[in-house]
């Protein structure tokens, strides 16, 4: 197996005159699962973009290593990188970004739906998701009709449901009670590392951190710290 899915080297990003990355070099691990912690402004979220692929750094690179073979990131056009979040990226974020106007398996579906599969098999694809997240009967319902924990699954549902490799989550548990952030969690967990594909997750908070098999502490634009927690991998 690859020593690393992606790797950061000599990461910078300055937005204005305010430095957001000051060199950063963090090492991803196939079917980890990553916490990627720090103050409000620390660069943590900068760190997450710039490896996903959102956000070019000003100097450094970013490698993946895919099913395709090794790229550079920060090197692709924007519409190779589009593609490629499209194709081998997943992302659930803390408001979960979901359209209201459609239904669970609507937003579901839409993420194959963008890769030219039909709507019939997209659909049936998406079901099969939302059941294994525990959302069996309300496929059809907005996304005002669910509650937040339910809407985070459909979240994650999306991104799982084109096989992404990586899946990157800012605060997916950031606006959930503690009872709610725990499901959210199993069902995180579970359809990332539980299946054996990787998870870079931000987080504030150190009870959700825990959970990960890997946590990097990030201040004033840089990785001051790391740790390996106890693996948890819910299948």
């Amino acid at each position: 197996m690859t020593s690393f899915i992606l790797e950061a080297a000599g990461l910078g990003k300055t937005f204005g005159a305010t430095p957001a990355l000051a060199g950063v070099d963090l090492v991803v691990r196939p079917g980890e699962s990553l916490a990627i912690m720090g103050a409000s402004g620390s660069g943590k979220t900068t760190l997450l973009h710039c490896l996903a692929g959102i956000t070019v750094p000003d100097t450094g690179q970013v490698r993946f290593n895919g099913p395709s073979g090794s790229v550079l990131v920060n090197t692709l056009s924007e519409t190779v990188r589009s593609r490629l979040r499209r194709e081998a990226f997943g992302f659930v974020f803390q408001q979960g970004l979901l359209i209201p106007e459609l239904t669970a398996i609507e937003n579901v579906a839409i993420a194959l739906m963008l890769r030219g599969m039909p709507r019939r098999e997209a659909e049936r694809r998406a079901a099969t998701w939302l059941a294994v997240l525990g959302l069996t009967g309300l496929e059809h319902r907005r996304i005002g009709q669910l509650s937040g924990g339910q809407a985070q699954r459909v979240a994650i549902a999306r991104a799982q449901v084109t096989g992404a490799s990586v899946v990157f989550a800012d605060e997916p548990t950031g606006a959930l009670d503690s009872r709610t952030s725990t499901e959210v969690m199993d069902a995180l967990l579970g359809s990332t590392v539980g299946q054996g594909r990787t998870l870079v997750l931000v987080t504030h908070d150190e009870e959700v951190a825990a959970r990960c098999s890997r946590t990097v502490l990030v201040r004033d634009g840089l990785i001051v710290g790391s740790r390996e927690n106890a693996a948890e991998v819910i299948a």
